[in-house]
């Protein structure tokens, strides 16, 4: 995958590079990141301006974020996805990664201050992309987010493919089961035990424990996502279960 990052502030990204797993995707070369600044694309550096019709504030000009988005295209070989980070985007969730996934060419644009010139949006970007209903100072940070998630589901950057597949939301909106570790107790702990099921070494009913585990968090912590869900029978049968005897407490 390669991402092509328009920003005023790349020196913000070289942390995230540095550690984690997108250090380990760019060492097994899975991932190639670039960065352009819009401010080499100009002769005076300038690149924001007052906004057309009164109003406090600016935003970037287009001429440097035009030239910038041209640059980073020479140097991708296929077809380019350019994502613009904005809080009138489509929210970030795990059916937007999936898609993006398909995609090994992608330019992400950060705006900065109120925005970004809209002609280059309406000619240029593809899709607009959020990660919540806020306003931050830039697009950095939600680029940084996005390329986390996008990378952590690469095939061969983590371990095991299970590591991400068993994530909250990766099964079909699903919030993640409980996990533990050692040691199996802990003491002076209100709740210091290990469930018994996990240890049992029973592999099927771990899988059914952490199916109904999941089931649960999810209704009990967001039920909005529980009403998208469409039950298989098993899954009715254990969340049945569940609910029964947790309105007996």
């Amino acid at each position: 995958m390669w991402i092509s990052i328009i920003s005023l502030f790349p020196e913000m990204f070289k942390e995230i590079i540095r550690y984690g797993v997108i250090n380990k995707s760019i060492k097994k070369k899975l991932l190639n990141i670039n960065f352009f600044n819009p401010r080499d694309f100009t002769k005076n550096k300038k690149v924001d301006s007052v906004i057309y019709g009164g109003g406090g504030g600016v935003i970037l000009k287009a001429k440097p974020l035009i030239r910038a988005i041209y640059q980073a295209k020479l140097q991708m070989k296929h077809h380019v996805k350019i994502i613009f980070l904005s809080p009138q985007g489509k929210q970030i969730n795990i059916s937007c990664i999936k898609k993006l996934l398909s995609y090994k060419n992608m330019i992400f644009i950060c705006g900065r201050y109120k925005g970004i010139d809209e002609r280059v949006i309406n000619n240029f970007v593809d899709e607009e992309i959020s990660i919540g209903d806020y306003i931050l100072s830039g697009g950095e940070l939600p680029a940084m987010v996005l390329i986390d998630v996008l990378v952590r589901n690469i095939p061969g950057v983590l371990n095991t493919i299970s590591s991400c597949t068993t994530d909250s939301f990766f099964n079909d909106g699903l919030l993640g089961f409980p996990n533990y570790t050692k040691p199996k107790k802990l003491k002076h702990l209100k709740y210091n035990d290990v469930p018994k099921v996990l240890v049992s070494g029973n592999h099927k009913k771990i899988k059914e424990w952490r199916l109904k585990k999941s089931l649960e968090i999810t209704w009990l912590k967001r039920p909005d996502l529980f009403k998208k869900k469409i039950l298989t029978k098993k899954e009715k049968f254990l969340f049945n279960k569940f609910k029964n005897s947790y309105l007996k407490k």
